[in-house]
């Protein structure tokens, strides 16, 4: 009824518009058109199975180009997935001050913080076996701090705020996480960042890279699993892309005792790389 109206008594500038939106939407149906015809002819050539192999082959690709840097000439597990890496002689200094905190939590403080849910699972275990070792103790304490804000950050969607991890959190910390682990979107009239499916395969990754450095490179899959909320299939795809080799375990009384675990183990000599399973005996389809 508004376009009949501004076609009947509308301004020549308003007449003008009407017709570009005309046009724009007429050219918008015939590019999905197009593409529908498109998708309709790839399935009919390649056929539905093929198409999904492909996706499923694509998917690990994509996580393999968010792996940390593998070091594949390593002679210890230490250096495959090198410290340094995952965190800068800067970044590690950073987190001297927030970590301080961890570093001289309590037996109680542990108990009141698992009951607050103030950390994901893994670090709440890991708080109950901190080094007595003040230098150790400390070194742990930055790693932990530093694996429970990359997993928080993984729970964001549209990064809204100036300081998402909050004003404790390092600047240098922070313009990691925004640098490395968002992808940027075009909304509403403005840019903005976001945390894609891609930069949380990234920062699983990270984690469990990190995770292996605290746990002598032997770490619990299915508890990071859960603290990233990841399905156990995708958890798996990156470890396997980290060249881990996945055993089951019992869980970690408290933490799920009655599940069957998935441990994951960094050892030299790295495995080779295999397809998924599905992937290893593809046929072409014509």
């Amino acid at each position: 009824q508004m376009d009949l109206c501004i076609e009947a008594f509308g301004t020549s500038k308003q007449k003008r518009a009407l017709s570009s939106r005309r046009m724009n939407a007429v050219g918008s149906d015939a590019v999905s058109t197009a593409v529908t015809r498109a998708a309709a002819n790839l399935i009919d050539t390649k056929g539905v199975t093929a198409l999904l192999q492909d996706m499923a082959q694509d998917d690990v690709q994509n996580i393999s180009a968010f792996l940390p840097p593998c070091h594949e000439d390593a002679d210890r597990p230490e250096h495959v997935y090198r410290f340094e890496d995952i965190l800068s002689a800067a970044e590690y200094e950073a987190l001297r001050v927030p970590a301080a905190s961890l570093a001289s939590v309590s037996t109680e403080e542990v108990a009141r913080r698992a009951e607050e849910r103030s950390h994901c699972s893994f670090v709440l275990e890991e708080l109950k076996f901190l080094p007595a070792d003040e230098k150790s103790r400390d070194h742990k304490a930055r790693c932990l701090w530093f694996l429970d804000t990359l997993i928080k950050f993984s729970h964001l969607k549209v990064i809204k705020k100036k300081h998402p991890m909050g004003p404790e959190c390092p600047h240098i910390i922070t313009k990691k996480l925004m640098k490395n682990f968002t992808s940027m979107t075009y909304n509403n009239g403005s840019l903005q960042n976001f945390i894609s499916a891609s930069m949380r395969a990234k920062i699983a990754a990270h984690v469990i890279a990190l995770a292996l450095h605290i746990n002598n490179f032997q770490t619990d899959l299915t508890v990071l699993q859960n603290d990233l909320k990841l399905s156990e299939s995708r958890i798996l795809d990156i470890a396997k892309a980290l060249r881990l080799r996945v055993s089951k375990a019992k869980g970690v009384p408290g933490l799920g005792s009655d599940q069957s675990h998935k441990l994951g183990t960094l050892s030299l000599p790295l495995p080779t790389q295999k397809a998924p399973e599905g992937q290893r005996k593809r046929r072409k389809m014509s």
